[in-house]
């Protein structure tokens, strides 16, 4: 079963004519951990912008859960993408003001599906979320400090248990290992295999470190299915739309 496809997709930046992407056919079926893998710039960001229904497609269908993007609403592309996505991004792009538990927590004030299913695993949301920081090996003497007091490392996964929460079908990762030295990086990613399986959450995971492919069930590199040219770049984005790619997506 396909949990997401695309079919004939064409995208270009708002006020510019040369496609940023242009893909024939791309799907992942459910269970799939993909390593999706590019160089900076050819527009991995925004394939995981347009698959989250961030942004829409200039033409072509993009169907995730067996749900066609282009049909909903932009209200209805929020509740869809909280109920069903969970995200971990580069810079990880969490609350500074809100402690580790309260971060982990947040997708499931945004979703009630979320929060119905993160409750079916334990008593209360503080509860879940520390079972997942304590599986992604964040111990807890740290769950309740505030974020901006920890490494790198550990703000990774408290990004990736945020991600989790309410096991959500699908979880995207956006180059969020590329602060970690490599022994860290694959012990990280290991950690997030074990707990996509535990939640039942197919993992498309997006980098440009060739190194990290093996680990992965699938590897696709985005030059190979993106006709769009790299030479062809559109002119720089504006603030509004650079806001677009980096917003938070929960």
């Amino acid at each position: 079963m396909s949990i997401i496809e695309l079919d004939s997709v064409k995208y270009s930046w708002p006020g510019t004519s040369v496609p940023v992407i242009d893909i024939d056919h791309f799907s992942i079926n459910q269970g799939d951990k993909v390593f999706l893998k590019g160089p900076s710039g050819t527009g991995k960001s925004t394939l995981l912008g347009l698959i989250a229904g961030v942004n829409l497609p200039d033409r072509g269908e993009i169907n995730v859960l067996g749900h066609n993007i282009n049909q909903m609403k932009g209200s209805q592309r929020d509740h869809f993408r909280a109920d069903h996505m969970g995200y971990i991004f580069q810079m990880f792009n969490l609350l500074p003001y809100l402690s580790v538990t309260e971060n982990v927590c947040l997708p499931c004030h945004f979703s009630k599906r979320r929060k119905q299913k993160a409750l079916a695993h334990s008593s209360s949301l503080p509860i879940e979320a520390r079972r997942l920081l304590n599986d992604l090996q964040l111990g807890d003497e740290l769950i309740h400090r505030p974020v901006a007091e920890l490494s790198i490392g550990q703000q990774q996964r408290v990004a990736a248990a945020r991600a989790l929460i309410g096991q959500p079908e699908l979880v995207i990762a956006d180059e969020p290992s590329s602060a970690l030295d490599t022994d860290a990086r694959e012990s990280f990613i290991n950690l997030l295999f074990q707990e996509c399986e535990r939640e039942d959450s197919t993992l498309l995971f997006v980098s440009h470190d060739n190194t990290l492919s093996p680990l992965f069930d699938h590897q696709i590199e985005l030059g190979n299915i993106n006709r769009a040219s790299s030479s062809n770049k559109p002119a720089p984005l504006s603030k509004h739309q650079q806001a677009s790619v980096a917003m938070e997506r929960i």
